[in-house]
């Protein structure tokens, strides 16, 4: 009995030591691909495989010291599960994306969407989660009343303006996605984003009734706050690099509506909008935490 509550300890021990030097590494990991996929001009296919296994890998280990394993579980199969189900819903009947169609160049698929595409969701969703979760100020994780509704809304706008910043290059440029009619963003859909809010926003709240009937964990490391901020710069950067380091020679494209579209425009615009949205989410939640984090290390400094 002794001998197994020594290993027990131990093998705690060991965890509590690599997981926060795993998590800031999954964390840099997201951001080099991100760098390789401008630099390099990586496949669409390997390229997204990187970002989604290094944010989905980070989610999990970062989800688990939140919510215990348990708890990032379930947000990982309802994310899976809503995001696929509504993914295939708009392809036969157009609701509430739009009509459109995934090209091969995404690589196999779970019915109709590519296996690609939950992994993508889930690592992005956890990534907004976790901002709005410090925008909102919430440090116990209980969700305790209007938190449990207002942090899937916010997540939810996070969550969006990544989508405004890919949306258009994904199809319209490189045409990993194909929309039939196309649409006046650049050749998307407006549907296409308040199809994304209703998504994200019914996985966001699902899991926050969940979660506010749960406790706490008390496995959060060394850096749990900074890490998911840093690995969010993936998101950022992406359309700036796009814009400044990007090989591809500007072109006249044309969407299925036969509306022509400059790709120069399509990086410029997405670049813009990134500035505008997703870097201020990213600096609210910065400011936020770092105004959190003060008053505590002060006070524990006064203590000792």
């Amino acid at each position: 009995m002794t001998a197994d509550l020594q290993t027990d300890a131990t093998a705690k021990l060991v965890t509590d030591r690599w997981t926060p030097v795993l998590l800031w590494v999954l964390a840099g990991a997201s951001v080099l691909a991100h760098i390789a996929a401008v630099v390099l001009q990586l496949p669409q296919g390997l390229a997204g495989a990187l970002l989604a296994s290094s944010l989905t890998l980070f989610g999990l280990l970062h989800g688990a010291s939140t919510y215990g394993w348990r708890g990032i579980l379930f947000f990982l199969l309802v994310c899976l599960g809503v995001s696929n189900a509504f993914e295939n819903l708009s392809i036969l009947t157009g609701f509430p994306f739009g009509w459109y169609h995934y090209s091969d160049a995404m690589g196999p698929r779970l019915l109709l969407v590519p296996l690609l595409i939950g992994p993508a969701y889930f690592g992005v969703g956890y990534l907004s989660w976790t901002l709005a979760r410090a925008m909102l100020g919430d440090e116990d994780t209980t969700l305790a009343g209007q938190l449990s509704f207002a942090t899937p809304v916010i997540a939810s706008f996070i969550m969006v303006s990544w989508d405004l910043t890919i949306d258009p290059r994904m199809s319209t440029i490189t045409g990993s996605w194909v929309w039939h009619n196309g649409g006046s963003y650049f050749g998307v859909p407006l549907s296409n984003f308040l199809g994304w809010y209703l998504t994200v926003y019914v996985f966001f709240q699902c899991f926050a009734l969940y979660a506010r009937r749960r406790r706490a964990t008390n496995t959060k490391g060394p850096g749990y706050r900074a890490q998911p901020l840093f690995a969010y710069t993936a998101i950022i950067i992406a359309p700036i690099l796009s814009l400044l380091l990007g090989n591809e020679p500007a072109a006249l494209l044309t969407d299925p509506a036969g509306h022509p579209w400059q790709t120069q425009d399509i990086r410029s615009v997405a670049a813009l909008v990134c500035l505008f949205t997703a870097l201020p989410f990213w600096l609210l939640a910065v400011f936020k935490t770092r105004a959190e984090c003060r008053p505590r290390s002060h006070q524990e400094s006064m203590s000792n």
